[in-house]
């Protein structure tokens, strides 16, 4: 079997010589020296000092060693360099055959979750794809030999501006409307030295949100990203259910992961799904494709969550503005609610005693209301019920050792322990009963971890996208849920995956793959382990690393990069959302919420958990319809300067109020 060359960095002054050896610890370098490596400097200290005064010097020399390391811990993110480490630095994670590899792929392109002309990796030993996800037209691999044959559905990329040019909103995406991510990839990563400002420009100017305010007079073909499929008689759809991949060539061999077991070949997956246009759809949604939101959240309701669902209401096409039937497939929300610490299991009234939390809490009760319903569901969560639901989990996943592992650091609270309800921890260990974090010093960590694995949980069982709850949607998906793969975005600069957006297909082969693999490697979801497992399987092109500029815009900003050319508005730090300093603190009423990272899907605060987003009015300002008379009074104080996430909270309450309509014009019906 193929072995992979170990890699290390050197660390200064220090020699490999046969006196010290290296070993390997979490993917880090860890050196251990030979006794006789010392032994020659301690006599000369002894000759030159005398033996009283050498343990003097060494204590005094152990104490700024101490100091010089407490110092550097404190100035140097160890975290981030580790991150910023190739792959090839870390030790292999893949405990699947190479044929099973190419089934998965076969699965994914058959099913029409490869909308893409990329070329699957060689390391698959792909010849021929056979694709119906791309129109029918044959493209041939530049680089790597492949013969990509499209077999699927015409597409039409259409001028989008609004039909009468009198109305100043833009107009809702068309029905069944899909995102060219190949072209969104052209335009936006970062690879590339794409710009995060030009980004989202061709992302507004593409999808016609500058409506009635277009100053681009160039030809701007090139950015149009969003297309629509034609039917199956008008396109010749000649997809006839034949395999996605045949004439499979030799290539290098594919490392396994050392002392692991492999899984057993061949893969179980179920029949693939055969892809259809929007125009020869039965309903306005596609079953195969839920558009479901999943939040999770732990602990008593706050702003935070008040926040993303108010998001939700202000952009998404819900139908409220209307009393007819809609035309377009609603999105839903689902907020997962885990009430008690992430380490404790709940009590078999849990459910109840949950609505009843929520009734009483002023940030959650009005999304009771009977106007939501059909859109916005609470649902509780259980560890153990939604464990047993995954097919790949539920018969191994009470042998794991923990189910608390991120990225390698594990907290110890057993599965059997959980299953069985036992209490972990006691209340001096503070860790262990955290429901939330309330501040940067008591950061819930367990509940982190766990939410690092239920959104792939949620992704798998039920389909749709999951939403970590800092994020802030900024306009119409619906372009995003007409393209049918798997994505997730960039950690910044870093070619690793962020999962604060993660998009995964219901019951599909990668979701397969996922857990199983998770499984073999202590059931670690962290996204830069996720990123390892797809890496050292080649199949990251089928968990599409779209860049942050969609999802996250100032993230690259807030470390030090691109700079010299922000977005608007400008971030050095994600604090500055909240508190946005005095010299750009004109902007958010000046601008309001439509000079806010215009053209982006959505904003990722990253935390501050313990921020409140508007100080002077922090509270849920929805107006006489959805006050219960137990208000406490509030004092009306008057700010001069309000930060941007006061501006985005008061903004999406007015709509909720019926005082403005949101940004397509619409306005919220009761």
């Amino acid at each position: 079997m193929a072995t992979r060359p170990q890699s290390y960095l050197p660390l200064p002054s220090v020699s490999t010589n046969e006196s010290s050896r290296v070993s390997w610890h979490k993917g880090w370098p860890i050196f251990t020296f030979e006794r006789s490596f010392f032994p020659r400097s301690s006599v000369r200290l002894t000759l030159r000092f005398g033996r009283k005064r050498r343990n003097f010097v060494l204590i005094v020399l152990f104490g700024f060693i101490i100091l010089f390391l407490f110092t550097l811990k404190n100035n140097f993110d160890f975290e981030r360099i580790k991150n910023s480490l190739p792959f090839t630095a870390y030790p292999p994670t893949l405990v699947y055959r190479r044929e099973d590899l190419q089934r998965i792929w076969a699965y994914e392109i058959t099913s029409g979750h490869y909308p893409s002309t990329r070329s699957v990796p060689q390391q698959i030993g792909l010849k021929e794809v056979i694709n119906p996800g791309l129109p029918p037209h044959q493209t041939d691999g530049e680089a790597r030999g492949q013969v990509i044959q499209g077999t699927g559905f015409l597409r039409v990329y259409p001028e989008i501006q609004h039909g009468n040019l009198s109305i100043a909103f833009p107009s809702r995406p068309a029905p069944g409307s899909i995102a060219d991510m190949d072209v969104v990839m052209r335009h936006c990563d970062f690879s590339n030295q794409k710009f995060v400002r030009d980004c989202i420009e061709v992302l507004r100017v593409g999808a016609g949100l500058d409506n009635g305010n277009r100053l681009r007079r160039e030809n701007l073909n090139d950015w149009k990203y969003i297309y629509l499929e034609l039917s199956q008689d008008s396109s010749n759809h000649t997809h006839t259910g034949s395999p996605a991949m045949a004439q499979f060539d030799s290539s290098p061999d594919i490392l396994p992961k050392a002392g692991s077991e492999l899984e057993v070949s061949p893969i179980t997956l179920p029949p693939p799904s055969s892809p259809h246009s929007y125009p020869d759809l039965l309903t306005a949604c596609d079953s195969d494709y839920p558009r479901i939101f999943h939040m999770y959240w732990t602990g008593p309701f706050t702003d935070k969550p008040y926040m993303a669902i108010l998001s939700f209401l202000y952009t998404q096409n819900t139908g409220l503005h209307s009393d007819e039937p809609p035309k377009a497939c609603r999105p839903v929300f689902w907020v997962w609610i885990n009430p008690v610490f992430a380490a404790s299991i709940p009590d078999p009234n849990a459910t109840s005693k949950m609505f009843e939390e929520l009734q009483s809490n002023p940030w959650a009760s009005p999304f009771l209301h009977e106007r939501f319903k059909d859109i916005l569901q609470f649902k509780f969560w259980n560890t153990t019920e939604q464990l047993d639901a995954i097919p790949e989990l539920r018969n191994d996943w009470r042998k794991m050792h923990t189910l608390f592992n991120s990225g390698g650091h594990i907290v110890n609270v057993s599965p059997e322990d959980y299953d069985r309800g036992k209490n972990t921890g006691n209340k001096s260990d503070d860790m262990f009963h955290r429901d939330g974090s309330k501040s940067a010093s008591s950061y819930d960590r367990l509940s982190v971890i766990l939410s690092d694995m239920v959104r792939f949980v949620l992704c798998h069982r039920f389909g749709g996208i999951y939403l970590d709850a800092d994020t802030i949607l900024l306009r119409d998906w619906e372009e995003v849920w007409g393209w049918r793969g798997a994505f997730a975005y960039r950690w910044s600069r870093l070619t690793r995956y962020n999962t604060a957006v993660l998009h995964m297909n219901k019951g599909s082969a990668l979701g397969t793959f996922l857990f199983r693999t998770a499984l073999r490697n202590n059931l670690d979801f962290h996204p830069m382990t996720v990123s390892r497992y797809v890496n050292d399987a080649y199949l990251d092109g089928l968990l599409l690393q779209l860049p942050d500029a969609l999802f996250d815009s100032a993230w690259l900003n807030t470390e030090n990069y691109q700079r010299d050319r922000p977005p608007q508005p400008f971030f050095k730090a994600f604090e500055d959302f909240f508190d946005t300093p005095a010299v750009s603190s004109a902007a958010p009423l000046a601008l309001g919420f439509d000079g806010f990272f215009k053209g982006a899907f959505s904003y990722h605060y990253h935390n501050f958990w313990w921020k409140p987003f508007d100080p002077s009015r922090n509270w849920p300002d929805l107006g006489r319809r959805f006050s219960t008379g137990k208000e406490a009074a509030h004092e009306d104080i008057f700010t001069n300067d309000l930060g941007w996430s006061a501006v985005l909270k008061r903004t999406f309450e007015s709509y909720i109020r019926g005082e403005r309509c949101n940004l397509y014009g619409e306005w919220l019906l009761y």
